[in-house]
């Protein structure tokens, strides 16, 4: 008589089952409606961020919890990636493209520094206002009683992949490249943040199966964030600066209020510093390439 297949290996099958039909149920969608070149450049980045959030999700079904050291480690790297991204990705864009429409050094340093302390003050005014859970240091925010604690968690990390979506459209609005780099970089972070996403989840008592869906349902706001900052962008071309700044202040503050601060909680500063640099780096050389 056969042996029944175990239950993680079910729940594998009926996540990656679910992936593909989402995925082929969205670019069905894109090829029909998103005839814009610049849509589609940002919504095939935001997917390739949602399959990688969903990717690393997929270990929890099958390993043990990953040591503390280790889980530092993934965090330090994603947010090099991150600040990486933000520098070569949107930032130095943003500065070339201010600099075109108004042929001043200053005024498209101005333009940029004020869009950068918007899009970060805005996220942070969010974060104070809207009731969410950090990745793994509890509730903030007002009025959490009301929510089961598993929203929460979805809406957190909903939270904080929404910059990153909008980032991606927005990159795409300028070139395809940097867009290319741009969704490259945060797919790579995202990889290991669906990983540790899903083993928070696990570590506050929720199953496997669930914890994998649940952070892969994560990076779906990713696609949609990133085709809505595309369409915007397209609106006016003095946009596209504001737009890139605004995505970088976000971007900095997700990484400065949460990225690190969760990586050093261990108490394994040591090896999150280094992962840092290492994801900095990959990211650099990864814009670099494709630039």
């Amino acid at each position: 008589m056969p042996h029944p297949l175990p239950r993680h290996w079910i729940g594998a099958a009926l996540l990656l089952v679910g992936i593909a039909i989402y995925g082929r149920d969205l670019y069905q969608l894109a090829s029909g409606m998103a005839t814009d070149p610049v849509v589609g450049r940002a919504f095939s980045g935001g997917m390739l961020a949602a399959m990688a959030t969903a990717l690393g999700t997929l270990p929890v079904l099958f390993a043990r919890p990953l040591s503390a050291r280790t889980q530092a480690a993934m965090l330090g790297f994603g947010a090099g990636v991150m600040l990486a991204a933000t520098a070569f990705s949107l930032v130095l864009p943003g500065l070339d493209a201010a600099r075109e429409i108004w042929n001043d050094p200053w005024i498209a340093g101005g333009v940029m520094a004020i869009g950068i302390l918007a899009g970060g003050g805005a996220l942070l005014w969010l974060d104070g206002r809207l009731p969410h859970e950090h990745f793994l240091n509890g509730t903030d925010g007002v009025d959490t009683e009301a929510l089961a604690r598993v929203w929460l968690f979805v809406f957190a990390i909903a939270l904080h992949n929404l910059p990153e979506g909008l980032a991606i459209g927005v990159a795409a609005a300028k070139d395809g490249a940097g867009a290319a780099a741009l969704a490259m970089g945060i797919a790579i972070q995202d990889i290991p943040e669906g990983l540790v996403v899903a083993l928070a989840l696990r570590g506050a008592g929720y199953r496997a199966g669930t914890a994998a869906l649940v952070g892969a349902a994560s990076g779906l706001v990713e696609p949609v964030a990133a085709v809505l900052g595309a369409s915007l962008i397209q609106v006016s071309a003095v946009a596209l600066p504001w737009g890139l700044a605004l995505a970088a202040g976000a971007m900095l503050l997700v990484v400065s209020h949460e990225i690190i601060p969760e990586s050093h909680r261990s108490g394994h500063e040591g090896a999150a510093s280094k992962g840092l640099l290492i994801g900095f780096c990959v990211m650099m050389l990864l814009d670099t390439a494709l630039a």
